[in-house]
């Protein structure tokens, strides 16, 4: 991931973040885990984040980008979810009777900072 830079900041700064469907229902296969993507690289470009690697599993989503400093990860992380969660809700009506009628994504999300690092998922680790 290249450094972005704004005329009197460079930032080598990414963010991790990690984060689950409620209840870590096995929910994000085939078409969901499809439209979902398409949702946060969409978000990513509307904003100017720039998106590193993004690995979307059955039960959790993967995404490290970058983002101006100006931009906090919390301001990031509610509208990942929040556009994606309503997305998923409009294109799967029936996701919501699984949840109970609650939200799609659980309240919490991990993040973490990744300064020259580049994210690998654990599958294309090697021993």
């Amino acid at each position: 991931m290249e450094a972005p830079h704004t005329k009197h900041v460079t930032d080598k700064l990414a963010s991790h973040f990690v984060w689950c469907p409620n209840y870590r229902k096995r929910l994000l296969i085939g078409k969901m885990a499809t439209s979902v993507e398409k949702e946060l690289r969409r978000i990513c470009e509307a904003n100017s984040w720039t998106r590193g690697t993004l690995n979307i599993q059955e039960d959790q989503v993967h995404l490290v980008l970058s983002a101006p400093p100006a931009i906090a990860p919390a301001q990031i992380v509610p509208t990942l979810k929040g556009t994606t969660g309503r997305l998923v809700f409009q294109r799967f009506p029936a996701v919501k009777k699984q949840l109970g009628g609650g939200a799609f994504w659980s309240r919490l999300c991990n993040g973490g900072c990744v300064g020259g690092m580049r994210w690998i998922p654990s599958e294309k680790r090697s021993n």
